[in-house]
């Protein structure tokens, strides 16, 4: 895929983008071993939008009179009853394998800090597998720092 030539955009997605959202959301959970699903991306996505429960930051570049989409990052709203301050969760990022190495990553990461300071909320949080060493580069590039105050539980309710 060529897009030296296009101009990238990173836009805060609506509902009507969740067409150009849903296959690489759909590709981002293959990439954690999770079976090909396009119909449940696609709805999943969709809700999300139109429910207004995540946001997501899509970055787009224009072929041939139409919008092709070559990342996204999703982030959900949380509280901390700690410091009594909002927070967000960046849950999903994500660049197609053709485009990484370009500052796509770097420019969703971006769009998702201007939002927790719009917000003003106190952090942006994250997790990644710990053997997704480019993803660990990249954060830690970015100035987010590992905790190694506390361990992460969880309890599988529909496992």
């Amino acid at each position: 895929m060529d897009s030296s030539a296009s101009v990238l955009k990173v836009i805060r997605a609506r509902a009507e983008h969740a067409e150009l959202i849903a296959p690489l959301f759909d590709a981002y959970r293959q990439f954690y071993r999770q079976p090909p699903d396009l119909g449940g991306a696609r709805r999943f996505i969709s809700e999300r939008l139109q429910a207004r429960e995540s946001v997501v930051f899509v970055a787009l570049i224009e072929q041939d009179g139409s919008p092709t989409a070559l990342g996204f990052v999703q982030l959900y709203p949380v509280f901390s009853s700690i410091s009594m301050k909002p927070l967000w969760i960046l849950n999903d990022l994500y660049v197609v394998p053709e485009a990484r190495k370009r500052g796509i990553a770097k420019a969703l990461m971006a769009s998702a800090r201007q939002l927790a300071l719009s917000t003003q909320s106190k952090e942006l949080i994250l997790e990644t597998a710990k053997d997704n060493y480019s993803a660990q580069k990249l954060y830690e590039q970015l100035g987010y720092e590992r905790d190694e105050e506390f361990h992460r539980y969880a309890l599988c309710i529909t496992c």
